[in-house]
């Protein structure tokens, strides 16, 4: 079996579920395979000493960063501390960076590997809140502030915390297939795998929730029900108000109009089926609510640039 050495990069102000979420992921494919060395973690700081990480928690470093050497997975974790970073670290992501084979960041991990130049001429992503910060500094670099993580070459940067546990897994699956990647995620009950190009804000969680319990209750059920009669009057009608104090109330608690919450939750809905099933497009118009191809085509051409067959095509998985 081949196995393969991960090495993680620590500083002080670490995030240190930058560092543990991959971890765990990795150290829980080596018991799935039967090979606990299957995935070989090593932690090392810039002088080989201990890291605080923001959270306080103390993270032990197995050695200095000049004598870890060459590593198939180089991680580069995010932090406060990656937002003004030893001048030291940046010159040994700079030297020894493009020596990995696969070399990942979690959230601001992304802002060292830019400042190091090795993100010029990518695609990349990180937290949602830094994205335009990124963009403004580093404008060499192709910054999508939309999926959860991205993979240019041997490059691959994630958005904020948790998902660089769907970027491990997604790197697990690369190297041992989908079953062990499944049973990891099991294990470790989160989901398989969501598609690096998967928003990093549902439609839930883009809009405020409701503090009225009708108005969260009907935020629930329009996800629950994207193929529903959405219209103003409907949604009024189910909580309970007239079509203009609703709309009033919606807004106020949520930060978005009824409408554009609607579309959100639509067009969430028809990329997650375009993503995870083999139903046609005329199928997954009706399940998403649009009615017709052609009002689903005009959506997604609106926000994302591509109609829905080239969507799928694009992202969803090949079959195994």
């Amino acid at each position: 079996m081949t196995q393969h050495s991960v090495l993680v990069v620590l500083f002080d102000d670490v995030q240190s579920l930058d560092v543990t979420g991959p971890a765990e992921v990795f150290a829980a494919a080596g018991r799935v395979l039967g090979d606990r060395a299957a995935y070989r973690l090593r932690f090392a700081s810039l002088d080989g000493a201990p890291v605080a990480a923001h959270s306080g928690l103390r993270l032990m470093a197995d050695s200095a960063l000049a004598d870890a050497g060459p590593a198939d997975i180089l991680l580069v974790p995010g932090g406060d501390g990656a937002g003004a970073p030893d001048p030291r670290l940046v010159d040994w992501l700079r030297a020894h960076g493009p020596d990995a084979r696969r070399l990942v960041s979690v959230c601001t991990g992304s802002l060292l590997l830019a400042e190091a130049g090795l993100l010029d001429g990518r695609r990349a992503t990180t937290h949602w809140a830094l994205c335009t910060r990124m963009t403004n500094r580093y404008p060499a670099v192709r910054v999508e502030p939309d999926p959860i993580f991205v993979r240019d070459g041997n490059v691959a940067t994630s958005a904020g915390v948790t998902a660089g546990i769907d970027l491990a897994l997604a790197l697990v699956e690369e190297d041992h297939g989908r079953d062990v990647a499944l049973a990891v995620a099991r294990a470790m009950v989160v989901f398989l795998r969501r598609p690096g190009n998967q928003a990093q804000f549902s439609a839930q969680l883009a809009a405020q929730t409701a503090r009225r319990e009708p108005l969260r209750e009907l935020q629930q059920w329009i996800t629950e029900h994207p193929d529903g009669d959405l219209s103003v009057e409907a949604l009024a009608q189910r909580a309970s108000l007239s079509p203009r104090h609703f709309a009033r109330a919606f807004h106020a608690e949520t930060g978005t109009t009824p409408g554009r919450y609607v579309e959100r939750v639509r067009l969430e809905h028809a990329r997650r089926l375009l993503e995870e099933t083999p139903n046609g497009v005329q199928e997954v118009s009706r399940a998403a609510g649009y009615g017709t191809p052609e009002a689903m085509r005009r959506a997604f051409v609106k926000t994302l640039g591509t109609a829905p067959a080239e969507y799928r095509r694009r992202f969803r998985p090949s079959p195994a």
